[in-house]
């Protein structure tokens, strides 16, 4: 966890100088049409929903244009594009786990595209369960470490039902199981604190230890597959140095 912890906090702070907002927001609106299509357009009784929403949210986007993508995918909009949630595994450099979810309209053509951002890079698509036996689902919050104490995180994050509160490089890591994400935020937001990050993923339960040249790598590989328009999320067990992180995403 602590690896991933690292990586998570850089990647965050990097992505809030991207100025891709109109690709993550169609990312964001994708998710929110397929959880609707799938488990119909209320969020209180569809969790996957809610969490596409919370996501939207935190990227910013506008009301208007999320509960069009719900209304969208549930069928009360215009006709919703007939999208497929397809997860792909393999390797990055130094033989670093990655995972890759996408939402694609067309399995034909983003199965070869995933391979060659592999290649690109020295890495390699693997076989469905390759290196996914790996990763736990969790809920995952960062917080900057003057944004809140630990007695005071603590007490609100396992009150409301979180797994763990850790410190590191900085920044405070409020782990969470699946279903009880939205209640630990709900609590943090209540008090005040404000959030580096809080999202859905999967978290590492190994990680791979990488060094120079392989570290730039690697983020080359995650920054080619998550500009890719049907990839929705990246995750990987990648841990590194907080010197090698910091040269590789400068």
């Amino acid at each position: 966890m602590a690896g991933h912890s690292k990586w998570a906090n850089i990647k965050h702070k990097k992505a809030r100088m991207d100025a891709a907002r109109g690709k993550l927001w169609s990312k964001c609106a994708r998710a929110i049409i397929v959880a609707a299509k799938n488990g119909g357009g209320d969020p209180d009784a569809n969790l996957t929903l809610r969490y596409a929403i919370e996501e939207a949210k935190a990227a910013n986007m506008p009301k208007d244009t999320i509960q069009r993508a719900v209304e969208k995918g549930a069928g009360t909009g215009d006709g919703a594009a007939d999208y497929e949630a397809v997860r792909y595994e393999g390797y990055g450099p130094g033989g670093v786990a990655v995972m890759v979810d996408v939402l694609t309209d067309n399995r034909n053509r983003t199965a070869p595209e995933m391979r060659t951002i592999f290649s690109k890079v020295g890495g390699n698509l693997g076989a469905t369960g390759c290196v996914g036996y790996n990763f736990e689902q969790k809920g995952v919050l960062s917080i900057e470490e003057p944004n809140a104490s630990e007695e005071r995180l603590m007490d609100l994050a396992i009150e409301a039902g979180a797994e763990d509160v850790a410190l590191e490089d900085g920044a405070w890591t409020v782990t969470t199981g699946y279903a009880d994400f939205i209640a630990v935020k709900e609590a943090i937001d209540a008090a005040g604190i404000e959030t580096l990050s809080a999202e859905i993923t999967m978290v590492p339960n190994n990680t791979q230890i990488l060094e120079g040249a392989d570290v730039a790598k690697a983020i080359r590989l995650i920054d080619a597959l998550e500009d890719h328009d049907d990839v929705q999320k990246v995750y990987t067990n990648m841990d590194a140095s907080a010197e090698d992180l910091e040269a590789a995403t400068a």
